[in-house]
């Protein structure tokens, strides 16, 4: 079993930049994929980014393309997501997770472990 934690939410205002990282503990963290989920308020979730065993492969949704970098400390056992130039349609809770299969990244029905997420907000 893998353990997920997620840090680094908070309210900022548009055009800011914020980091969240997701710590992993448990089961070998390099032996998973690791993806980024949104859920923003009365919507359904949605795949944000995700990211290959040895960082060789990432996968972005169309608006995370060129604002959110997604990478992984395989030592530490993190999964930082950087975001840039936030906007307020960027308010949501953020997870990341823990699948075995690489084929559908965006598909978070693959994804076997979840970390309870971070509220971030951004005002206009």
């Amino acid at each position: 079993q893998v353990m997920l934690v997620e840090s680094g939410g908070g309210l900022v205002q548009a055009g800011d930049s914020l980091r969240l990282s997701c710590a992993a503990s448990g089961r070998t963290f390099s032996g998973y994929i690791m993806g980024w989920f949104r859920q923003p308020p009365g919507k359904e979730r949605e795949f944000v980014a995700a990211i290959g065993w040895n960082s060789g492969n990432t996968y972005y949704a169309d608006f995370a393309k060129g604002r959110f970098t997604i990478s992984r400390d395989n030592v530490n056992n993190t999964l930082p997501l950087q975001m840039n130039s936030l906007e307020p349609e960027d308010t949501a809770v953020y997870r990341c997770a823990a699948g075995s299969t690489w084929g559908r990244p965006h598909d978070g029905r693959l994804y076997e472990y979840w970390g309870q997420g971070t509220q971030v907000t951004v005002s206009s």
